[in-house]
């Protein structure tokens, strides 16, 4: 939990007990030596902590060992349980399974034909001269190929053992009796980056898999950390890493194909190199902590923020890059006070569903919003929904997830019914620390953006889910350092809704 001190109304959230159903809890100080250590004290007595998962994942010399430990000393310092789940493909390998054994219908490579310009689109960890060494890639590259069943066998069962083991991580999670974060060195999702579409889509269905327990509610947040050969080249190296032998071209590749086998989850960060080394493990740490609900005060510098974009209309299929589609519905429900807005989502593909509370809180210690987010069950969404507040509409959206420029875009297209204001609304979201040119360049080329309105009230999803018309609601909010009682345009991170300049013309 957090560090911050609240008042008992604010601080209620609804949580989940070991029977499913919902409870009311607020948040106590246990007599700890770190002070920042928070448990939730539940209605019955027993407390509850946070368990929360991450995956840490990117391309080649991205800077996850050294992010891993410093996350692992950071919550360490707030008190915080940490477990560092270690990558299944290395532990497996390294018990003397090698390339050349799954692989014996091929013709063995020679050190003047293997090498990673000839292969389709993954590439060896190992050295080229090895050709006895084993590498997560090459077994999925393996695998991939008409005559490769032993290795598709392999990377079958290597997944279903990273599942136990990361299962066995998220018991002792839930059995500790501190908050508890757990890092887990990649996750089930990388392995589609180096497997053929058919073949992913064969095993999912074999193992009755589906991407939404997979990706999305498996793991509460993902962090991709960009290859230094994607932006930072002159610190690329291969010499401290044994078994690593990818030049800067491939490393971008294989850069990519680790983020979009990622693309559609809910919290997907991508850490990229636009600041020095230092600088991105500190924005490593600050976007988990904005994600758990932590203040951290001035322990680290706040770089990252979220934008909002008004875009003209939604462009063919065809213009868009690789993307992930979702049905969304929100439903905003009855809050503890004027300041705090409550609400569920419903988020999903092919009638799979994954679904959070979310509590949005005023400012505290400086910092603009506080939002703490709950993944329930299908019983517990249900159960809330007799608190929905009948001020507002349902908002149904398409929500469209892609990668442009190492940055992570969500696309909400929103649906009806809805209230005539929404109608033909298309806003583009992002998380970026980048500002003014830089900003302007990463922007997807291929929609219309009219202009930026991050902090304008007209587009909070709270206020356009209202039924009242805005003349004469009491409810609008234009800020939740304020009572939710009129309207007043005011201006958020520093950030205004001027008009943009892209590719040479104004909008809006």
């Amino acid at each position: 939990m957090t560090a911050r001190t609240e008042s008992k109304k604010e601080s209620e959230e609804m949580v989940t007990n070991e029977n499913g159903n919902v409870n009311r809890c607020e948040e106590v100080q246990v007599e700890n030596p770190r002070k920042s250590l928070k448990l939730k004290k539940m209605s019955n007595g027993q407390l509850e902590k946070r368990v929360y998962k991450i995956v840490l994942t990117g391309g080649p010399c991205g800077g996850k060992t050294t992010g891993q430990s410093r996350l692992c000393t950071f919550f360490e310092n707030l008190g915080w349980k940490v477990f560092r789940v270690p990558e299944t493909a290395t532990v497996l390998l390294s018990g003397g399974v090698k390339f050349s054994d799954l692989t014996e219908k091929e013709a063995p490579p020679t050190p003047t034909t293997f090498t990673y310009k000839n292969l389709p689109f993954a590439a060896p960890e190992h050295s080229l001269i090895d050709l006895t060494a084993s590498c997560p890639r090459c077994l999925a590259n393996a695998a991939s190929k008409p005559n490769g069943s032993e290795a598709y066998k392999f990377q079958e069962n290597l997944i279903r053992t990273m599942i136990q083991i990361e299962n066995t991580y998220f018991e002792l999670g839930k059995s500790s009796m501190r908050n508890c974060l757990i890092i887990c060195d990649r996750g089930v999702m990388d392995a589609s980056a180096y497997i053929s579409k058919d073949k992913w889509e064969k095993m999912m269905s074999s193992n009755n898999w589906n991407a939404i327990e997979m990706r999305d509610n498996r793991y509460n947040q993902i962090l991709h950390l960009v290859s230094a050969a994607n932006g930072a080249e002159e610190f690329y190296t291969t010499e401290e890493h044994a078994c690593r032998s990818e030049g800067v071209d491939l490393a971008r590749e294989l850069d990519y194909k680790s983020a979009a086998a990622w693309v559609g989850h809910p919290y997907f960060d991508v850490i990229d190199n636009s600041t020095n080394f230092e600088t991105k493990m500190n924005r490593l740490i600050e976007s988990v902590c904005q994600k758990v609900g932590i203040d951290i005060g001035d322990r680290l510098l706040a770089t990252s923020r979220k934008l909002k974009f008004l875009v003209a209309n939604l462009p063919p299929d065809s213009e868009f890059p690789p993307f992930q589609d979702f049905d969304v519905e929100h439903q905003y429900l009855q809050s503890s006070g004027p300041k705090v807005q409550a609400r569920l989502r419903k988020r999903g593909q092919n009638n799979h569903w994954s679904y959070i509370h979310t509590i949005r809180r005023p400012n505290v210690h400086g910092q603009s919003r506080i939002e703490v987010k709950t993944q329930l069950t299908q019983r517990d969404y249900i159960n809330l929904l007799a608190q929905r507040d009948d001020a507002h509409f349902t908002i149904y959206k398409k929500r469209r997830c892609f990668l442009v420029n190492n940055q992570y875009f969500q696309l909400d297209i929103y649906k009806e019914p809805s209230h005539p204001r929404c109608k033909g609304l298309v806003l583009l979201e992002t998380y970026s620390s980048l500002s003014g040119e830089a900003l302007l360049n990463c922007l997807p080329k291929f929609l219309n953006i009219v202009k930026e309105v991050t902090g304008d009230p007209d587009y909070s999803m709270f206020n356009l889910s209202l039924k009242e018309d805005w003349s004469i609601t009491k409810k609008f909010c234009h800020s939740l350092h304020d009572d939710c009682s009129g309207y007043k345009l005011k201006q958020s991170n520093g950030v205004t809704n001027k008009q943009l300049v892209l590719n040479g013309h104004a909008k809006g």
